[in-house]
């Protein structure tokens, strides 16, 4: 993409116009991104898809109400009236104590090296799909038993956001982001398993092709022979895909409007003891190889790392400026957006578990007996939001002798969160970047007691 010019005057005017329109407070955040995505399905292109956006959003504040536009002529008719029609919004919007921006008086914004790869410009439409290609071929030649491939897919992003309030606040960044994955379907006679490879990076020459696909491959291939283990109270390792998954969730109920609205199972339980000491989990903005790092976020508050659970202790809950001023706090930093048609709400950035000191085998070896879950199905709607109870559908491995050894599939796991956190006895210390449902770097936890469902 080449380099959009002019986003940060086009914020300033933007929020200037917003003041002359009648605004007590004004804030622009403008948005120029672009991307591919490429679908191979058995060597062909299945589909590719290019997109662009380029616009902006204005949150106006006026006697406590607060109104949003957005549009996407940047010229000074279409500012003018995206102004005039967020502050009209706010005119008939009811009053809200609460509503206001973020105090920026003081903010200095972090430098983060390296979120934008500008290589990633090089690469020609040509260069990706072959890219997407190499992980098929390498997938199906890992093993012969590789049946069909459900999917292969490339991605990638170029983004530049500009931001100017009323507060004094002006600042701009630029980042991309690529990924690839394949879910493998390998067979034997009337046998199907699945089997996902994946990759994140900032730029294509990131993503390792034969990684991915023998990953796929040797996922799906692991399962073949699977059967339901024995339903028991045993150990179990998540994976660091699993692990993700949870720990993304939990991320979501930490979050200071979950809270707020009696939707999270950790409401009430600041400097509280709710996990383990071996969990440490942080939500940090400015991690260098984090997918969703930015020097401020969607409303320019400047992101950094925020302790969540540190020695088993609940630190604090993730707020934007909205809902700090609800609970009496401080912004974490952590209004998110989903582009410049929505205006922002408190959400995760990058989070982190903290490795521990043992290796993945370390960890089978003191989960004799249990099971080591690989896939987990349906968490979002199994987890109970209020309670934090769960049973969800999942895959993986008996652990016997110190290792891997069954394949299973379709059984349960089940508990609550606090007791899952709480069951934590190890962190491994191989981390990896989990770009699904959220960013996670997430590592192999093992649980001391699990209920498992089965036969």
């Amino acid at each position: 993409m080449s380099a959009p010019t002019g986003i940060e005057a086009v914020a300033a005017r933007a929020r200037d116009a917003a003041l002359s329109a009648g605004a007590g407070d004004a804030e622009a955040f403008v948005e120029d991104s672009s991307g591919v995505e490429i679908r191979v399905y058995d060597g062909e292109v299945e589909s590719l898809s290019e997109s662009a956006a380029r616009g902006v959003g204005l949150r106006a504040w006026l006697d406590g109400r607060t109104g949003y536009a957005y549009g996407t002529d940047l010229g000074d008719a279409g500012i003018g009236e995206v102004a005039a029609g967020a502050v009209e919004t706010a005119r008939i919007s009811d009053p809200d104590e609460f509503a206001g921006p973020p105090d920026l008086k003081a903010a200095a914004m972090p430098t983060i090296a390296g979120i934008h790869d500008p290589s990633l410009a090089q690469w020609a439409t040509e260069q990706k799909v072959e890219l997407a290609q190499g992980i098929e071929r390498a997938c199906r030649a890992t093993d012969e038993r590789v049946a069909a491939i459900e999917q292969t897919v490339y991605a990638d992003e170029e983004e530049r956001v500009a931001i100017a309030s009323s507060g004094g606040l002006e600042g701009s960044y630029a980042s991309t982001t690529c990924y690839a994955y394949l879910q493998a379907i390998a067979g034997e006679d009337s046998e199907r398993e699945t089997g996902l490879g994946f990759g994140v990076a900032r730029a294509p020459s990131g993503l390792d092709p034969e990684a991915i696909g023998v990953e796929a491959a040797e996922r799906a291939t692991s399962l073949l022979g699977a059967t339901k283990p024995r339903s028991r109270t045993c150990p179990v390792v998540l994976d660091e895909t699993v692990a993700a998954s949870f720990m993304g969730f939990i991320g979501g109920v930490l979050c200071a409007d979950a809270v707020q609205r009696g939707r999270s199972p950790f409401a009430g339980r600041l400097g509280d003891e709710i996990a383990a000491p071996a969990l440490t989990l942080a939500d940090d903005g400015t991690d260098p190889e984090g997918p969703a790092s930015a020097p401020f976020d969607g409303e320019g508050t400047p992101r950094s790392r925020t302790p969540l659970i540190e020695a088993g202790a609940l630190r604090t809950y993730l707020h934007d400026a909205y809902t700090a001023r609800r609970g009496g706090e401080q912004t974490t930093g952590n209004a998110a957006r989903a582009g410049y048609r929505s205006a922002p709400s408190v959400s995760t950035s990058n989070l982190v578990i903290s490795p521990g000191d043992a290796s993945l085998d370390d960890l089978l070896a003191d989960a004799e007996g249990g099971i080591y879950v690989t896939d987990v199905a349906g968490l979002h709607s199994g987890v109970n939001p209020v309670s934090g109870t769960f049973s969800v559908g999942a895959s993986g491995r008996e652990i016997s002798g110190g290792a891997l050894a069954a394949p299973h599939t379709e059984f349960t796991i089940a508990s609550d969160l606090v007791s899952m956190l709480a069951a934590v006895r190890a962190a491994a210390r191989e981390t990896r970047w989990v770009p699904f449902g959220g960013s996670v770097k997430s590592t192999a936890l093992l649980i001391g007691e699990m209920a498992v469902g089965g036969s």
